[in-house]
C-alpha cells in the first residue's frame, strides 16, 4: 500500500531533483529518485544502528570469545 507525501522544496533542490529524474539519468521520475534516497538511507541507518549497538555492548563489557572470522566460518 502506498501513500502520498507532499514536500516543499527550494527552487534549487527542485531543479536538482528534476535533473536527476531526467532522460540523462537512471531515474525516470522525481518519485523514483526520492524513494531510492529513502531506501539507501534506511540501509545506512541499519548499519549505523548495528555499530552503535556493538559500541554499547563493548562499553558494557559484553564480549564474546569468537572473532568475526570464527562467526563467518560457522556456516
Amino acid at each position: 500500500m502506498s501513500s502520498t507525501l507532499n514536500v516543499q522544496l527550494t527552487k534549487e533542490l527542485r531543479r536538482y531533483i528534476d535533473a536527476r529524474a531526467s532522460d540523462d539519468d537512471i531515474y525516470s521520475t522525481p518519485s523514483e529518485y526520492i524513494r531510492d534516497l529513502v531506501r539507501r538511507d534506511m540501509e545506512d541507518w541499519a548499519i549505523v544502528s548495528g555499530v552503535m549497538q556493538g559500541l554499547k555492548e563493548v562499553r558494557n563489557g559484553e564480549f564474546v570469545k569468537e572473532t568475526i572470522l570464527d562467526i563467518l566460518h560457522e556456516d
